[in-house]
């Protein structure tokens, strides 16, 4: 029986805004990349032999944006095909 009140009152304590002590935060830093992304940014990782084609960010953006206007072109041009 002392086993229980005991763990009623180790739940009550930890259902406030507690840092619970099995969590050492004391060697933790701040990350400093969060300021890199922009809010409504998307993080995507690139396999290594990809990430090597493109020297940045930018470049790779880029590109995708090239692409994405190919894709564009090509679904609409297949799209009226198809309705014609």
């Amino acid at each position: 029986m002392k086993r229980v009140k005991a763990n009623k009152v180790a739940r009550r304590r930890s259902g406030r805004d507690e840092i619970l002590p099995e969590y050492d935060f004391s060697r933790a830093r701040p990350n400093k990349y969060a300021a890199r992304y922009a809010k409504g940014s998307i993080v995507v990782t690139l396999d290594p032999d990809v990430a090597a084609v493109f020297p940045g960010a930018r470049e790779a953006n880029d590109a995708l944006r090239a692409l994405a206007g190919v894709i564009r072109r090509h679904r609409v041009r297949r799209s009226s095909r198809r309705s014609a």
